[in-house]
């Protein structure tokens, strides 16, 4: 199973509004382990940079000023990411990014079908919990120390980790009462053969039991579910 983890550093918070992507990282994963592929760019957005947004992931206009466009990328982008689900944080945000700047290069869009969002997952995982990319990387003991400022590949490494932690860890199957699985992934790497177990034991009581029964029940004082000692008998043994 090969999923891609991603994460995109972008101009502002609104594609509709011009705003574009400037850096996306995507990390490989089979069977949920990182492979070690990747597939990280920068883009020049032919825009100038707010503060605000450079204040956020440090990307200036002078960095980008050289970095190819995106749809000069668009081809070996589209060639590493295939035909795999999506795996982003916030991922609806990524998910618009991505489909505005495909449009733009005549490409068809991104199905909605193959986006997976880890914070819609970790909400249902963590009612009541924060549910930013630190947080979790402090509730599952990821290291993340490196994180200064965001960006792309790093973001990206960071949640493939946390989205094996969110959805079983490495042993997915040892918590057979947890909730159900989040993603088919999940389900398609469990056991296909049931686990065997005891042989059954039996329940019936024994003729001691059935004798301290009765002599338990005749101590009691007009029961009211009494209706003879064949009724008592017969209740014992089913």
């Amino acid at each position: 199973m090969r999923e891609i983890v991603f994460d995109t550093e972008t101009t502002g918070l609104d594609p509709n509004q011009g705003d574009r992507i400037v850096e996306i990282g995507c990390i490989e994963l089979v069977n949920r382990c990182e492979t070690g592929n990747t597939f990280h760019a920068y883009f020049n957005p032919q825009m100038a940079m707010p503060s605000i947004a450079e204040q956020i992931h440090g990307l200036s206009d002078a960095f980008l000023a050289d970095k190819p466009l995106f749809e000069d990328v668009v081809e070996d982008l589209l060639d590493f990411i295939g035909d795999d689900p999506l795996i982003a944080h916030n991922a609806m945000f990524d998910y618009g990014f991505l489909n505005a700047e495909l449009g733009g290069c005549g490409r068809l869009h991104l199905q909605r079908s193959r986006i997976v969002d880890t914070l819609a997952i970790s909400k249902t995982r963590h009612p009541g919990a924060k549910h930013s990319l630190d947080a979790l990387c402090t509730r599952y003991g990821i290291d993340r120390s490196h994180r200064v400022q965001h960006g792309a590949l790093l973001d990206a490494q960071l949640l493939a980790q946390v989205y094996v932690e969110l959805t079983g860890g490495r042993q997915i199957g040892l918590d057979m009462a947890g909730p159900e699985p989040i993603r088919p992934a999940v389900a398609a790497l469990m056991p296909s053969s049931p686990v065997s177990g005891r042989r059954p034991r039996p329940h019936r009581p024994s003729e001691g039991d059935i004798v301290r029964h009765r002599a338990f029940v005749a101590t009691l004082t007009d029961p009211v579910w009494a209706s003879g000692d064949d009724w008592v008998a017969a209740e014992v043994v089913q």
